[in-house]
């Protein structure tokens, strides 16, 4: 299958998927899912689009939106960079990990740019072909010993130990109403992520809790 028609697939997969699913059930989340967060504190998905920032490093914006059917909230999970990670492979707490956006193939990033409207850390996406860099590295914090979707976990960023957060303050034109996405130098309420709709891998053999699982 050509790479548009595969992206094409997983797209109308994805939308199938969030439109029938109801409420998370407890399970794993796992390396090669497909998956939207929201942040709890102000119930917006994490997004992304092509458009730049007009300040700052001048990469792909990075948003918050509350519509929860918009495609372009989609993440993959993927291993850190350099590292591969095996697809249905549970992510353990503390892991090191990177958020790709499944429509413009960029990764969740960080660095020391102030944000637009808040002047915390910005958060972009950025990457060429599927490439970047050390910031887009995040390490997995969260209670127990595995992500498991339902949880309340938070993303610290490995360059800078930055926390992913919102700001609470919200852009005008052109993606007006859109949220500030930041990074935090103190984990507080506002860093707290918890994973909804989309296309969760099946666990590979002897991590399997015995729970439904949904697969590409």
């Amino acid at each position: 299958m050509k790479s548009e028609g595969r992206h094409g697939f997983i797209l109308f997969l994805v939308s199938c998927l969030s439109s029938a699913q109801g409420s998370i059930t407890v399970d794993d989340v796992t390396c090669g899912s497909v998956v939207k967060l929201m942040n709890i504190a102000y119930k917006s998905r994490l997004h992304s689009h092509d458009v730049k920032y007009g300040s700052g490093s001048g990469q792909q914006s990075v948003t918050g939106v509350e519509d929860q059917d918009d495609v372009n909230s989609h993440w993959a999970i993927m291993g850190p960079t350099g590292k591969h990670c095996e697809r249905g492979e549970p992510l353990e707490c503390g892991t090191r990990l990177r958020l790709q956006h499944l429509t413009t193939k960029k990764f969740l990033h960080s660095h020391h740019f102030s944000s637009p409207l808040s002047r915390n850390q910005e958060i972009s996406a950025f990457g060429n072909k599927g490439e970047g860099d050390s910031g887009d590295n995040w390490e997995l914090v969260c209670s127990g010993d595995e992500w498991r979707r339902g949880d309340s976990v938070m993303l610290r960023h490995v360059d800078t130990g930055a926390y992913l957060s919102m700001s609470g303050h919200s852009f005008g034109r052109p993606i007006a109403g859109q949220m500030e996405v930041v990074g935090m130098s103190s984990p507080d309420t506002t860093c707290k992520w918890r994973v909804q709709e989309g296309v969760y891998i099946k666990p590979s053999s002897g991590h399997q809790h015995g729970s439904r699982h949904d697969e590409l």
